[in-house]
């Protein structure tokens, strides 16, 4: 069946199949049959609503249960705040089945429930259960009229449930649509479908056969059938994806010889001796495994994880010497002008004085200060550049670039990246950083192409900080506590959402909350600003002011989430905490904690928060171990663009496996996918047949980004 021919499948049409291909990227039979249910109703089990406060016994209000399915009647129908807007406009219903009754309330869709509803007709509900003063409701129950006993449906077990919008909605392609347009093809075509797999994988691995699993998968017979052909699906979508990364990688390493470092020299060595503190365990064996790297004689493509303060840039710094000990010149890339400042303010005496000459080269770089930079570097008297990404401009070039450093990857293009490749006749090694915990699972598919290293371990003596949640309400208390930290000689940060007003949103603009913090603590302590949008001079010189200490109180949005370190501030202030992600949290906060003294970061929030938002708060005030709320943003939000312009990236949508729970599943997958390409990375053998042939219908158009670093 051709690609454009998903209109003529019974019970779609023209209409139909435009809107699966606008509203679900669905634009053949294949895909069809892979819009897998997201959720599967248990129809040989129907409660009792005496049965629901047995459930949990003693939860107490905002208890949430499980999704139940119940049978009964509608008795009383009430629909308040007619004429008013958002929840206070409802339609409320009573249930009630005789051994109780439970109330249903619909804030959309109102006016298709009274017409089509009948009150005294038996139906079946099916919905999540939540408690309140002792009183249980469902929020948009599906409901459903009771089939006569004869009917197919009515002795049905496992009824699965697609996602569907509004506006397939009101085309009549909801979900019970698409799940007879699915049963009647597959009752009509009997034939098997063509296995996906290799026998041998399908064997050793004990997977049911992708035949079954395609009909289970809609149609499960039991539990135990679903369960298998979950495992199936998820398994195969997994596996592609990682022979897709693990055979990159391997060819990358055939195609991309390595300048091999072969000595530990002099740099090194008297650098390393003048460090006035011991090393973390964990820094020793990263650079071990990046030792390892530079002197096999490949080239060297790691990602470097430690959580904020964790020691990345000692680790990058040594790095960027085994290259000079081996007569080659290495680079920094920071994201910002004010990052890139302050790693070269911070390493330039420290190399010096070992007898390492560094520039710093950025926008704001004098034209005859570039002009210097360009010759020095070429004739060989630079060893270090550390810029922005004024280095990879095309009249930036090295006389022999052999180690690249970049920090904060997530800020850069791959294309940006992939231009400092250019630099020498083969491609230096690259080490790139990230300040953002990255989750095992996703390192292992959006990185898998790469080889990850992972400080988990904080220098000593550093003190925990503690993070405090506070209502809008208890500003007073708030603004005590801040002016406790200043008396004390230490400095605060306010961070805010949004740059100016919102009328829409109604969130505080940082411009406002400047004002708002200059009338609260001037004049005997100094306020500066800093957002986006202030010139690159201007923003430049608010933050020395707060960096010198002229400045004791730090107004600004999230441009000061990466880099920026000043030891003495104790106090992270975010205001509409309700609007950041979980990582973006833990950025913030690590900007603070820093010095000696103990540290504290306060999210305030309104006082209505949703259930996701309640259990970000909550993980943030918990713990401050960046994996474990890597791990829990994934939980909550999914993987999403971690990337922007994705480094290798997901290579197709998942449609069933999920990172966050199926990391198992992923690490067998890989497991396998290593095994191949081991024994046969262009996947010649005549077993592997089926595998190349399907790596070329998954991967067809694909910018292949693995390999560049």
């Amino acid at each position: 069946m051709a690609l454009n021919d998903l209109q003529y499948i019974p019970g779609v049409g023209p209409k139909r199949a435009e809107l699966l291909e606008t509203e679900c990227n669905i634009h053949s039979l294949e895909e069809l049959l892979g819009y897998y249910p997201y959720r599967y109703v248990d129809k040989s089990k129907v409660y009792r609503i005496s049965d629901i406060s047995a459930m949990n016994p003693g939860s107490g209000n905002g208890a949430t249960l499980p999704f139940i399915l119940l049978q009964g009647q509608f008795t009383i129908f009430t629909e308040e705040g007619i004429g008013m807007k958002g929840p206070q406009h409802h339609l409320k219903a009573l249930f009630a089945d005789g051994t109780g009754v439970i109330e249903c309330i619909w804030f959309n869709g109102i006016k298709y429930i009274q017409g089509s509803v009948q009150k005294g007709r038996e139906y079946l509900i099916f919905g999540q259960p939540k408690e309140f003063n002792g009183t249980y409701s469902i929020s948009h129950p599906e409901i459903e009229i009771v089939k006569p006993e004869d009917d197919p449906e009515a002795k049905a077990g496992l009824y699965g449930m697609y996602n569907t919008t509004e506006k397939m909605k009101r085309f009549g392609l909801n979900s019970k649509t698409i799940q007879k347009i699915i049963l009647n093809y597959l009752q009509k075509n009997v034939a098997p479908f063509a296995e996906t797999l290799p026998a041998y994988i399908v064997e050793q691995q004990n997977l049911m056969p992708y035949n079954q699993a395609i009909r289970q998968i809609h149609f499960p017979a039991n539990a135990d059938n679903l369960r298998r052909a979950q495992y199936r699906l998820k398994f195969e979508e997994l596996f592609y994806l990682q022979l897709y990364l693990v055979r990159s990688f391997k060819i990358r390493h055939q195609i991309n010889g390595g300048f091999h470092f072969s000595r530990i020299g002099d740099y090194f060595n008297n650098f390393y001796n003048l460090i006035p503190f011991e090393l973390t365990n964990a820094q020793k064996r990263v650079l071990r495994e990046i030792r390892a790297d530079v002197g096999s004689g490949k080239q060297m493509n790691r990602l470097l994880q430690g959580d904020v303060g964790s020691g990345k840039t000692m680790v990058a710094t040594l790095t960027m010497l085994m290259a000079l000990d081996n007569g080659f010149q290495a680079c920094l890339m920071a994201p910002t002008e004010i990052l890139a400042t302050q790693h070269f303010d911070d390493l330039r005496p420290q190399l010096e004085h070992v007898g390492i000459t560094v520039a710093l080269l950025t926008g704001s770089t004098t034209k005859k200060r570039r002009q210097l930079i360009h010759e020095q570097l070429e004739n060989g008297q630079l060893n270090i550049l550390i810029g922005t990404h004024a280095l990879i401009e095309p009249d930036v070039k090295f006389q022999n670039l052999g180690m690249v450093i970049i920090d904060e990857q997530h800020r850069f293009g791959v294309e940006q990246r992939s231009k400092l490749w250019t630099k020498n006749i083969r491609p230096p090694h690259v080490l790139v950083m990230t300040a953002t915990p990255i989750p095992r699972t996703l390192a292992m598919t959006v990185y898998g192409d790469l080889d990850v290293s992972i400080i988990d371990e904080l220098p000593p003596g550093r003190k925990p900080i503690a993070t405090i949640h506070r209502w809008d309400t208890q500003r007073l208390g708030l603004t005590r506590a801040i002016r406790g930290e200043l008396a004390k000689g230490h400095q605060a940060y306010i961070v805010y959402p949004l740059v100016e007003e919102n009328e829409k949103l109604k969130y505080k603009a940082v411009e406002q909350g400047f004002l708002d913090t200059q009338r609260q603590f001037g004049p005997e302590y100094r306020v500066a600003m800093v957002h986006g949008r202030m010139r690159a001079k201007d923003k430049d010189a608010a933050m020395g002011r707060f960096v010198r200490n002229e400045a004791q109180v730090l107004v600004a949005t999230t441009v000061i989430e990466v880099g920026v370190n000043v030891p003495n501030a104790s106090v992270m202030v975010i205001e509409n905490a309700e609007r950041f992600g979980l990582s973006q949290l833990h950025q913030l906060r690590g900007r603070v904690g820093r010095g000696a003294e103990q540290s504290y970061c306060i999210l305030v929030t309104s006082d209505k928060l949703s259930s996701d938002t309640r259990q970000r708060i909550d993980v943030m005030c918990r713990t401050t171990d960046g994996f474990e709320i890597a791990e829990a943003d994934l939980r909550l939000r999914g993987p999403g663009d971690l990337e922007g312009t994705q480094q290798s990236g997901l290579a197709f949508d998942l449609r069933i496996a999920s990172l966050a729970k199926d990391g198992q599943i992923l690490e067998t997958a890989r497991r396998w996918a290593k095994e191949i390409i081991e024994r046969d990375p262009m996947l010649e053998a005549q077993q592997n047949g089926i595998l190349r042939r399907r790596m070329q219908t998954l991967f067809a158009g694909k910018v292949d980004w693995s390999m560049i670093s």
